[in-house]
């Protein structure tokens, strides 16, 4: 590498505006005239002005002619000193984006006669492709050829699979090393890409069961490590890629577990945390280190540390590969969590290396923004990170046959972005599923182009995670004490009813969503404290018995709903995290899957497993459209506290024509006065499922911090 000493600097801000910093102690930080040069070419440049910050004196200049961005320029003070033209704020200019914007094939192409190379490097004076021998010395260094928009294309003749390859890119005379941002496989810890015959890794689409709608779904949250790691999970291959893919696994009890089980509960989704690549965990050594991974470093190869051989660059993508297909085999579809709003590390990054200061948003004072709260913001709004980003997904979609997209941070992105990505993904698969947090978070792009739930009107198709059904349920996240709807406070059942209509503004309030399928129902997850320990916290004198109640009403408000019913893996059976509010970084002892407490609490998991069968049986609880929703449902206010709500006139959506659904958190009996007629109680107190337990008529006893589904055939 080599350092650059400067008198003073100098930087291409705008395409014609170039700002020079003088220091003090350099002539006082005076000069009267600059110049710019270019091989015997020697311009004098227009000054409009001068202005003193910190150290410097800053001056601004006009560039009457066009700069060729890449070629190397000088500038020259009244003092006839020099410095080098540096690239500066000018890549986040929008005419930086209309020049170099290009959808050219990036990363590598492989053949067995010949491979190419093709590298987005706009800002880069020189490019190499460094290719490295197994044993890790120098094979040979190549330069590449600058082409149109800024791409470095070369081809070499001759069979590459298997060898690594950096690029070594030369900005403002300081060269880097990186990693290809589009490389698709790695040695381990993702030092050196690998090329690879992706050919060899192909394996047959699977036909899935029809979903004509999300609110078909019912995700259900996991992360590979954490599925499989424990002890009586029955796997053999614990915590990799081939463990979650193993099928028919049982714990010592005999009881299904894994893939199997999930399967058998009912949900017709998996979604994984982060598999992309990750840093830290040392793939070597990953039995000794656990991470959630959302620490990207390379957004487009599997992680190693979940496969049996991270040395072996193709065995994590085939292991992969082979997990999701024996999802598929199940009947299931695979959502993968993708985390393109940061990076690991900025200044490491290979985006940052490449070309520096694009990828990312700067604030006002030109310093990094700080939105995810890790340091970086991806700046999705400019063509090419765009352009990154919609390649990553389409990558997963066509080459993995991943079947939707858990955004991370969703709106640290912007509105566009996600429009594109919807329109291309859908080309590929109608029934993908797009879902992400759209919280609101302090990047700086404006309001109205935040890929936020305040702007879910602008992105139809689009899901967010309904943290107002979250905390009004079971109460705020983020006071571990606060009680929700279901843990007794009956100030939430305004919220409560709102919420259980799918948050569309049914109640006269103004909804937070249009349609159902944007609303994302859930009262747990990965982040956070799990159900069961906010709810031991909350009532530390309560007995087992009343917690596992209140536990149950919770997911069962969250399977009933309208939207899109979420469920953390474990949650049917109270897993506990032992009070660890955020584990991203804790024991396997903290975040397995303990699969003992499913035998343990059998008897829950079955009442859940009902319920998903009712949702799943009558479409009325799946409406499409707000104005169904409307139309069908009814809160029957005058049960209130209780909260009660009526599917009236359903028959065209299923085999039942009314439906009454009574949720009581309270501790009190409660009479429930019934239409006139018959009706067949399918969930109470102790069972749920399809079939009838009993017929009821006129009054109706609800019983303490319970659920009741009444069905009614048409008259």
């Amino acid at each position: 590498m080599i350092k650059i000493e400067r008198d003073f600097e100098a930087y291409l801000d705008e395409i014609s505006l170039i700002t020079i910093l003088l220091p003090y102690d350099y002539y006082e930080g005076k000069s009267a005239a600059f110049f710019i040069k270019k091989d015997q070419e020697r311009v004098q440049l227009e000054l409009l002005g001068s202005e003193p910050i910190e150290e410097y004196v800053k001056y601004s200049c006009r560039l009457d002619q066009s700069i060729d961005i890449g070629s190397e320029y000088w500038i020259e003070d009244e003092h006839g000193n020099e410095t080098d033209l540096q690239i500066g704020a000018v890549i986040r200019t929008e005419e930086f984006d209309e020049l170099f914007y290009t959808e050219c094939k990036l990363g590598f192409t492989y053949a067995k006669e010949k491979t190419s190379f093709a590298l987005w490097a706009p800002t880069a004076g020189k490019v190499k492709l460094r290719l490295i021998n197994d044993d890790g010395s120098d094979s040979q260094e190549e330069l590449m050829k600058r082409g149109d928009k800024g791409v470095w294309e070369l081809t070499i003749d001759g069979d590459l699979e298997g060898r690594k390859y950096t690029y070594l890119v030369c900005v403002n005379l300081r060269w880097q090393e990186s990693v290809d941002p589009y490389a698709v496989a790695l040695t381990p810890n993702g030092e050196y890409g690998v090329i690879v015959d992706l050919k060899k890794t192909a394996m047959t689409k699977r036909e899935l069961p029809a979903l004509s709608s999300p609110v078909d779904a019912i995700i259900y949250e996991t992360h590979i490590r954490d599925f499989t790691i424990h002890h009586d999970s029955g796997v053999s291959q614990k915590g990799l890629y081939n463990g979650a893919g193993e099928i028919n696994t049982k714990s010592s009890d005999g009881g299904l577990t894994g893939l199997s089980y999930a399967a058998d509960l009912g949900v017709t989704h998996i979604q994984f945390l982060p598999f992309h690549d990750f840093a830290g965990v040392d793939e070597v050594k990953s039995n000794n280190e656990y991470n959630w991974g959302y620490n990207p470093l390379h957004f487009n190869v599997p992680d190693g540390s979940y496969s049996t051989d991270p040395g072996d660059p193709y065995a994590r993508i085939i292991e992969l590969k082979e997990l999701i297909s024996t999802v598929h085999s199940l009947g299931l579809r695979v959502i993968t969590d993708v985390v393109y709003n940061h990076v690991y590390e900025r200044e490491s990054s290979s985006f940052e290396k490449i070309v520096p200061g694009y990828f990312f948003r700067h604030d006002a004072f030109g310093m990094p923004s700080n939105g995810t709260g890790v340091g970086n913001d991806i700046a999705s709004e400019r063509k090419m990170v765009r352009k990154f980003i919609i390649d990553s997904v389409l990558f997963w979609q066509k080459e993995y046959y991943v079947d939707g997209f858990r955004f991370d941070l969703m709106g640290i992105l912007d509105v566009e972005t996600m429009n594109l990505i919807r329109k291309k993904t859908v080309e590929n698969d109608s029934s993908v599923l797009l879902l992400g947090e759209g919280w609101e978070l302090n990047t700086p792009i404006s309001a109205e182009k935040k890929a936020s739930m305040r702007n879910q009107s602008k992105m139809p198709g689009i899901a967010h995670f309904n943290d107002r059904f979250r905390d009004r349920i079971k109460g705020s996240t983020f006071h571990l004490y606060d009680k929700g709807f279901a843990l007794g406070n009956a100030g939430y059942y305004q919220d409560a009813a709102e919420v259980i209509g799918g948050s569309i503004g049914m109640l006269d309030e103004k909804g937070l969503f249009l349609s159902p399928e944007q609303s994302i129902n859930y009262v747990e997850a990965h982040d956070n404290h799990t159900l069961w320990d906010k709810i031991t916290a909350c009532f530390p004198d309560e007995d087992e018995h009343e917690l596992m109640l209140r536990h149950r009403l919770s997911t069962v408000m969250t399977i009933l709903a309208q939207g899109v019913p979420f469920l953390h893996s474990g949650q049917e059976f109270f897993r506990t995290k032992q009070g660890v509010g955020n584990s991203y970084r804790s024991s396997n002892d903290i975040n397995q899957m303990d699969w003992s407490r499913k035998e343990k609490y059998v008897d829950h998991v079955d009442y859940i497993k009902g319920i998903l069968s009712i949702r799943k049986k009558h479409g009325a609880f799946r409406f499409r459209e707000a104005e169904r929703i409307r139309k069908h449902l009814r809160i029957l206010e005058e049960r209130k506290p209780v909260l009660g709500f009526a599917l009236q006139e359903v028959k065209e959506f299923g085999s039942w024509n009314q439906i009454l659904v009574f949720i009581n958190p309270f501790h009190d009996v409660c009479i429930a006065d019934l239409p006139e007629g018959r009706w067949s109680v399918i969930a109470n107190d102790q069972y749920a499922g399809i079939n009838e337990l009993e017929a009821v008529s006129e009054n109706f006893k609800l019983k303490p911090i319970s659920t009741y589904v009444l069905i009614q055939e048409e008259i």
